[in-house]
């Protein structure tokens, strides 16, 4: 169950203190409580090795983003995470360890090589967002992550209006509202096929996918295909409840072989021109009741296809109600840049003990 996130955390860390199971925890604080430069998650060990070993304290903070959770890591003085995958995966285990869709590392600002000098950014980044889903996977990025992970640096004290992040996708710039929201400049979609990728052959413009059909699960789709940093397969449905069955045509196409990295599948019904509706399995996470990325992909694949119209003005955007509550997306013709706005939410913090 992916809806009751924080009490699922907090159960399953109380739960290991009682039972010394994967983890223990002490020093639980709940949603509301300040988190400060001297009292938010940094990652702690008492072992001189680089990566936390069994029996290390790490220290951790929990945020959502519409209910797509997180833990949060401080490696903020480190160039790599200090979580294996395999550790991030168990203490994601709502069960036996914290609980969350994911663990996210702050880390040095060059913790990532960039891969060429576009990928630089003025005046250099200021972190780096790493992630490991919760089967140990590491995605290139996370739309919803990636709020909640401007959030966290908000409270540990580095406070700005906006942060310069380097993620395996490129440089992503969230700004701070005066509001609380966090709106993230998410750069423009990647649109050629290959690129994405998928073997899907390309139908449209710029060598890209626009509902392209696909013979998945003794189903015949038609699919989009958008990157917006990681894959993402777009398809339209005239009711999201009675035209998918969700728990098995989403794993179904999300290890499609059309798609060799994989991909997180957003299954979209239009309710207006301005507002659509969404179910998202994500890669490597499952169900979740958000996707960041995805929102904007789809944003993106309902224009291109004609199935909404692109907002003429500046500041317009299309409203996506996700599972865990909306998301305004803007596609901005004038720089082909997709702006997520939307918030990332502090839970609670603690400490676990690794097994």
């Amino acid at each position: 169950m992916r809806s009751s996130s924080a009490f699922a955390a907090l159960h399953a860390v109380a739960l290991q203190a009682a039972t010394a199971s994967a983890f223990t925890s002490t020093s639980i604080m709940r949603r509301g409580a300040p988190a400060t430069a001297s009292t938010t998650a940094v990652a702690t060990t008492t072992s001189s090795s680089l990566r936390l070993t069994k029996g290390d304290t790490v220290s951790f903070a929990k945020y959502e983003g519409l209910g797509n959770d997180f833990i949060l890591i401080d490696d903020r003085d480190k160039s790599s995470p200090s979580l294996t995958p395999d550790q991030s995966e168990r203490l994601c285990d709502r069960n036996f360890g914290i609980g969350g869709d994911g663990v996210i590392f702050a880390l040095k600002p060059d913790a990532i090589a960039a891969d060429d000098a576009a990928a630089e950014v003025d005046g250099g980044y200021d972190f780096t967002m790493r992630i490991y889903n919760s089967d140990g996977s590491e995605p290139e990025m996370c739309g919803n992550g990636i709020r909640c992970f401007a959030a966290f640096l908000r409270d540990l004290g580095a406070d700005a209006s906006s942060y310069k992040i380097n993620t395996l996708a490129g440089p992503i710039i969230p700004v701070m509202n005066d509001d609380g929201t966090i709106t993230v400049d998410m750069g423009p979609p990647i649109l050629d096929g290959p690129s994405v990728p998928t073997t899907l052959e390309p139908n449209a413009d710029d060598n890209s996918v626009v509902e392209q059909t696909l013979e998945c699960n003794g189903k015949t789709w038609k699919v989009s295909a958008v990157s917006m940093g990681n894959p993402h397969a777009i398809i339209f449905v005239d009711d999201l409840d009675a035209d998918i069955d969700f728990e098995v045509d989403g794993p179904a196409l999300e290890s499609h072989p059309a798609f060799p990295a994989k991909t997180n599948v957003e299954f979209v019904q239009v309710l207006s021109p301005t507002h659509l509706k969404m179910k998202v399995w994500e890669r490597g996470a499952g169900p979740t009741l958000a996707c960041g990325t995805g929102t904007c992909a789809l944003v993106v694949a309902a224009i291109r296809a004609g199935r909404i119209p692109r907002p003429a003005n500046e500041g317009d955007s299309v409203l996506v109600d996700l599972p865990g509550g909306p998301l305004s997306i803007e596609w901005r013709e004038e720089n082909n840049k997709v702006y997520m706005s939307g918030p990332g939410t502090f839970s609670f913090k603690g400490e676990a003990v690794l097994k």
